[in-house]
């Protein structure tokens, strides 16, 4: 299903020669009357439909509620426009099997069900998250005492044998172990599995996911992982998994971004390490946050007061924002385009805006970080992306630039968490006090 790309490969480049300021104004204005006159701008039999727009290059995809066969009102937007589906929470450990060989498949059946009733593809999330809030306490203790390797290993063989095994041939991809990686200067996050087993937890939860169903992509999935010091992690960490001749086959990114924030050359840097890797690359949780949440964690959290109150955009988001995020998901996607060999799927993190996880975290406001605004209408961003899926942009518009940034002043944290958690405050990603 993969191949192995040669290490000589050139990366397509990825800012070329602007045009003149006009053209882009033109550009974008277009795409703001067609927010208001969809059927304007678009040629007679020119399909509206990213799914439609993507097919050939690589699979959209969208992570979605746990209760969609619920929701009708969803269901035409997600099957226009999408091919693959991510449950948010239902597949997740903490939701699985709360209590040891106690499986809940409810709402993971039902999810699957659905699916496959509108020839939709299943991504698997997760079978192991490598954070311990974010596992079922039970995993690393044996009676009052620290359960040891062997244990917590053999607890994780019957979890994964029970998961995969029960959706075989039905669920086409797996987040096999997310968010491993240390934010820190550490290499692997403290957890009960590092602390029990160092990085070999990795290898065997491959292995057994890989035994489990043998036609399932495999994926190695993690938040921050584009940058710099996290991507180094992240390469010795595959490199170390393929020396064990682990069935990885694909490297998540989350791509949770921020607007004018957009890492665009680390991105990119990261796509040729995986192409050079002989893996795929997924972009697993993509949004652009328009209100944002790294200022929650600047100055050491001392404006989180102020902040708690902040909801600039309540009343609509301002069409300069709106262009600004026209151009950056724009960007990003021709550097998908371009390097469309070794990217297998994107996939955005919640449908529209109104269902958007960065709407409660950190705080309550209302953002706008998707490509449908709340009330499934297409925003400029969509308008956007669709043309440079469709090849009707030009590479020569030079839209956002990269901008510096702090990254330990700037985290951006992974959306994996529920509602309960997200009100809570709890969420994968946070600085290295988590």
């Amino acid at each position: 299903m993969f191949h192995t790309f040669s290490s000589n490969a050139q990366p397509v480049p990825l800012i070329a020669q602007p045009l003149r300021a006009s053209v882009v104004s033109l550009v974008l204005a277009a795409a703001l009357l067609q927010l208001a006159h969809p059927a304007l701008g678009a040629a007679p039999g020119t399909p509206r439909s990213l799914r439609d727009a993507a097919a050939g290059l690589f699979t959209l995809g969208v992570g979605i509620g746990d209760r969609i066969p619920q929701r009708p009102a969803d269901w035409p937007l997600l099957t226009d426009h999408f091919a693959a589906v991510t449950p948010e929470n239902c597949l997740k450990p903490a939701h699985v099997q709360r209590a040891p060989g106690q499986y809940d498949f409810a709402l993971a059946d039902a999810f699957v069900d659905f699916a496959a009733s509108r020839r939709l593809e299943v991504v698997g999330h997760c079978l192991v998250w490598a954070k311990d809030d974010r596992t079922p306490p039970w995993f690393f203790r044996d009676g009052t005492n620290q359960a040891g390797r062997e244990l917590i290993l053999e607890r994780m063989k019957d979890h994964i044998n029970a998961v995969v095994a029960r959706y075989r041939g039905r669920i086409a991809t797996w987040d096999v172990v997310n968010e491993a990686l240390d934010d820190g200067t550490n290499y692997l996050r403290p957890s009960g599995w590092s602390a029990a087993c160092g990085e070999e937890f990795m290898a065997h939860a491959f292995a057994l996911a890989h035994a489990a169903d043998p036609k399932a992509v495999l994926v190695y999935n993690d938040y921050n992982n584009e940058l710099p010091a996290k991507r180094e992690k992240q390469l010795r960490l595959l490199r170390s998994l393929l020396d064990r001749r682990a069935p990885v086959h694909a490297i998540g990114l989350q791509g949770h971004y921020e607007l004018d924030r957009i890492p665009f050359r680390d991105l990119e840097d990261t796509l040729v390490a995986a192409r050079n890797l002989g893996l795929k690359v997924i972009v697993s949780e993509l949004d652009i946050d328009v209100v944002l949440r790294s200022d929650w964690w600047a100055d050491h959290g001392a404006r989180r007061q102020a902040l708690s109150r902040h909801d600039p955009y309540r009343d609509g988001c301002p069409p300069e924002i709106l262009r600004r995020q026209a151009e950056q998901y724009a960007q990003l996607f021709r550097l998908f385009r371009d390097h469309a060999d070794v990217i297998a799927r994107v996939s955005f993190w919640n449908l529209h805006d109104g269902e958007s996880w960065l709407n409660d975290f950190p705080w309550h406001r209302t953002n706008h970080p998707l490509l449908f605004d709340r009330d499934r209408r297409p925003k400029p961003a969509f308008d956007a992306v669709l043309a440079v899926l469709q090849g009707h942009d030009t590479d020569r518009i030079q839209f956002q630039s990269d901008r510096p940034r702090n990254d330990a002043a700037s985290p951006i944290p992974s959306s994996n968490t529920g509602p309960a958690s997200r009100s809570a405050g709890l969420q994968s990603g946070l600085p290295s006090n988590d």
